[in-house]
């Protein structure tokens, strides 16, 4: 906001009230005899008869009542005098919560009687609406248990890592290009996922029965969210599959995801899964393994932020990974690794061709 502007030579004066009235206090009463010999101006006096101020009640520090002192001792008796009532109006206003200030009084000289404060709306907050238990889908009954029976049951940890993405939008442009296929940043993390569960299978396996379990193919899950809930369709042997394979796949259970047409195989024999809010403008966020996998990634948006580049701070897209890992299944330093072999092949993905 923006500060006042200062005032001019005729300011001052404005500030005397305030000082008048911090001046006046009450004096003993005196007799109306008195009255005439208090010190007041010709101006204090006429408004004390105005408004019915006894002068020989007031004292000033100056011994001189000005019309700042009555207009300040007419505000302060203002704000402290109680609307006259009766004890009956008196105790049923509180019983109901009703401000006598409020109330217009029918009795005598304007006094508040038990009538008025019947006929006077209670200054009470308004009733709270009752909350109404709303129906869930089976969808969404069945995302809620799992994600409970996880939570509960799966010591979950978080890895969190920011990764350079200026070379996965130029391999995006230009598969784009080649293939004419739609290719979302999904289906590169697919295909990268894919290639990084090869060489850290620990990441593609379950906890069953007090044994890790590996899964012999690399099926992967992509978090879809829909009306009802949440579902997440498998891209079956993901390692096995082009680009533009990849990319008709997923877009192809997305659009079944949405019209609620997926087939039981459709959802099953995920070893690993992919949650994407990035297109929701969030920068990271900490996903719930789906059981009984053992690990998420949680993929934040692509931004422009300020990272370390040769030495010198630079501008540059980025993107924020966290895995959550099963401590049955993934420690610490397992979880690493795949995580940091990732962040290696987003940055550099040409590698995958090697």
């Amino acid at each position: 906001f923006a500060a006042g502007e200062a005032g001019t030579a005729t300011s001052p004066p404005a500030a005397a009230p305030a000082a008048a009235a911090s001046a006046v206090v009450t004096a003993p009463a005196e007799t109306n005899a008195a009255a005439g010999a208090v010190k007041a101006s010709p101006l204090a006096r006429k408004l004390a008869e105005q408004h019915g101020v006894d002068l020989t009640r007031m004292k000033t520090a100056s011994g001189r009542i000005e019309k700042a002192d009555v207009l300040a001792y007419v505000e302060s008796r203002a704000s402290l005098r109680l609307p006259a009532a009766s004890p009956k109006a008196r105790r049923l206003a509180a019983e109901r919560g009703v401000d006598l200030k409020i109330v217009r009084g029918s009795g005598p000289g304007g006094a508040i009687l038990a009538a008025d404060v019947g006929a006077a709306k209670a200054a009470t907050a308004p009733e709270a609406r009752r909350a109404e238990a709303a129906g869930v889908s089976n969808v969404w009954r069945i995302m809620a248990e799992r994600m409970t029976a996880s939570w509960t049951s799966a010591p979950h940890f978080y890895l969190v890592r920011e990764v350079n993405v200026s070379r996965l939008i130029t391999w995006r442009e230009g598969v784009g290009k080649q293939t004419g296929a739609r290719i979302t940043y999904t289906d590169l993390l697919v295909k990268l996922v894919a290639a990084v569960l090869v060489q850290h299978p620990r990441a593609n396996a379950s906890w069953k029965d007090g044994s890790i379990v590996r899964n012999a193919d690399i099926n992967i899950g992509v978090a879809v969210a829909i009306e009802d809930g949440l579902v997440v369709p498998v891209v079956h042997r993901a390692d096995t599959l082009s680009l533009a394979d990849i990319a008709g796949r997923r877009e192809d259970l997305v659009a079944r995801a949405q019209a609620g047409k997926l087939r039981p195989a459709d959802i099953q024999g995920g070893g690993f899964t992919i949650s994407n809010l990035g297109m929701y403008g969030v920068d990271a966020f900490d996903a719930i393994v789906n059981p009984p996998q053992a690990a998420i990634l949680a993929v934040g948006r692509i931004a422009d932020r300020v990272v370390a580049l040769n030495g010198q701070p630079a501008v540059q897209p980025t993107m924020v990974l966290t895995l959550s890992c099963d401590h049955r299944v993934l420690d610490g330093a397992r979880g690493a690794q795949f995580l940091s072999a990732l962040a290696d092949l987003i940055e550099e993905p040409l590698a995958l061709l090697v």
